[in-house]
């Protein structure tokens, strides 16, 4: 005698349940994206913008031969750690690559010369007249 076939339920799903396969679906998907690739989520863009220009300023002051305090001192707004980190690369990089440096030539600037005072037309005309 064959066997009779299962009467499917009428029943739903509890909303419970349902909620849990759902979030679960949603792990699923999310677990094979890497966070910065979904918008909002990633690293705000200045602030990693902010990290490169440190770097980089801290590469090129080891490039230029300048010493980490002598950098700091130059570029007060950078980020001392990210400024290390770019100076410290760039050491690696030279060292490795047998780069000589340049040094930097810092020229300041002279100050523009005093203009003559205007004189006034009275202290001029005391200048003309002769001395008794």
């Amino acid at each position: 005698m064959p066997m009779p076939a299962p009467i499917p339920s009428s029943r739903p799903l509890p909303r419970s349940a349902l909620r849990i396969c759902l979030a679960g679906a949603a792990l699923l998907v999310l677990a094979g994206c890497d966070l910065k690739d979904i918008p909002g989520l990633g690293p705000d863009p200045r602030l990693l913008q902010k990290q490169a220009e440190a770097k980089a300023v801290g590469g090129a002051c080891r490039h230029a031969l300048r010493g980490l305090e002598d950098c700091y001192t130059l570029n007060p707004a950078a980020n001392k750690a990210d400024v290390f980190a770019g100076w410290k690369d760039m050491d690696l990089y030279m060292r490795e690559n047998k780069i000589e440096g340049t040094p930097s030539v810092l020229t300041q600037l002279a100050p523009e010369p005093a203009k003559p005072r205007r004189r006034s037309r009275d202290s001029e005309d005391d200048e003309q007249l002769p001395r008794s």
